[in-house]
């Protein structure tokens, strides 16, 4: 980390606090009531939540707002993952005694929906002296400042790698005291890099293409990573069909023995409906993925099956599937690093329009 130009911002964040006193005490006041509200969900609470609770919980987090129907949001998460995995997910993520690293991982891979923005924003407004909040935001903050490797993609976040921006983030947080501010914690940190660090040409460059070595084919990673790969596609694919009006699933089943990851559903007017399958290819079966599409196939409302992985595997269904002639005809293919960079496209979009209250949220 460059602390040059750290020390630098954080004397201009200063200044600033100085100059306009009463917008940095009501943010103080804001922070105070954020991790007061947090904390008070003990883990008996937590455990005790109803459907209502889990609205009010998660509708109040920043993560939320590239949602413009939260109560949707919250029951497609009550829907994916039960209300009872989801309370005693988040008290053993927020409040369990094991390391970190355990309690993300675990949480990361048992639950469905919850990407790093919304589990970390719990976690520092809970414990705000411990962990941080990882958004789009804090990757351009901090790769402003110089911190390498850092996580362009959410699979990259493993709980290892929060621990390690935690650490990272205290840094920031011993400077900001230094400096006078002394009740800094990492939800100040938070503040800051929204505040100071959003360095514009830093911020639209976090869209330019990147090289095929900082992904590397799905093939070469490890069991773990794919399936954390498998998992963030087939959320996003389901995210960017909601953000596109249709009505989306994951999980679905087909068969008896049969699912597949990702459906998009509309329904037009008195006519039917129409519905759109995705498959994520990572290190599973080829064969099963393109069995899973023709049986999808048998429903007449399906009117598009698309294959996603990444070019090396791309290039292998399509081989596999030319030997299938009814399939071969129908089937599409998208390569999973587009999928990434139009959900993060969208959801920029989405947090911004949403932003503006446009749509009151409804009953």
């Amino acid at each position: 980390m460059n602390l040059s130009l750290l020390r630098e911002h954080i004397e201009k964040y200063r200044s600033n606090t100085k100059a306009n006193p009463g917008k940095y005490n009501e943010e103080l006041t804001e922070r105070m009531a954020l991790t007061a509200y947090y904390q008070s969900w003990t883990v008996d609470r937590l455990l005790q939540m109803t459907a209502e609770d889990l609205y009010e919980y998660l509708a109040r987090l920043w993560a939320m707002l590239i949602w413009g129907n939260k109560q949707y949001a919250v029951g497609k998460l009550i829907e994916d993952n039960g209300l009872e995995s989801i309370k005693n997910g988040l008290a053993e993520l927020v409040w369990g005694s094991g390391e970190i690293e355990k309690r993300w991982d675990d949480f990361r891979g048992q639950m469905k929906g919850f990407g790093p923005a919304m589990m970390s924003e719990i976690l520092c407004k809970s414990r705000p002296t411990e962990y941080i909040i990882w958004n789009r935001r804090a990757y351009v903050g901090l790769n402003y400042l110089g911190v390498k490797n850092l996580p362009r993609y959410n699979y990259q976040l493993t709980g290892k790698k929060y621990l390690e921006l935690s650490q990272v983030e205290k840094t920031i947080a011993i400077e900001l005291q230094k400096a006078g501010v002394g009740e800094a914690n990492l939800l100040t940190v938070d503040y800051f890099i929204w505040d100071e660090l959003q360095v514009e040409d830093t911020l639209a460059g976090i869209f330019t293409k990147k090289k095929p070595e900082d992904l590397p084919p799905i093939e070469k990673t490890d069991t773990t990573t794919s399936t954390f790969i498998h998992n963030e596609i087939r959320d996003k694919l389901a995210d960017v069909g909601s953000w596109l009006g249709f009505k989306s699933q994951i999980e679905v089943k087909v068969s008896d023995g049969s699912k597949v990851d990702t459906i998009w559903e509309s329904t037009i007017g008195n006519m039917g409906r129409v519905i759109y399958v995705f498959e994520v290819q990572t290190k599973g079966s080829i064969d099963s993925l393109l069995v899973n599409l023709l049986k999808a196939l048998n429903n007449p409302a399906v009117q598009g099956v698309v294959a996603v992985s990444d070019a090396e595997q791309l290039e292998k269904i399509h081989k596999h599937a030319a030997l299938v002639g009814e399939l071969a005809k129908k089937l599409k293919y998208w390569d999973y690093k587009n999928v990434l960079e139009i959900h993060e496209a969208l959801s920029m979009v989405n947090e911004s329009i949403n932003g503006l209250g446009l749509v009151p949220q409804g009953f």
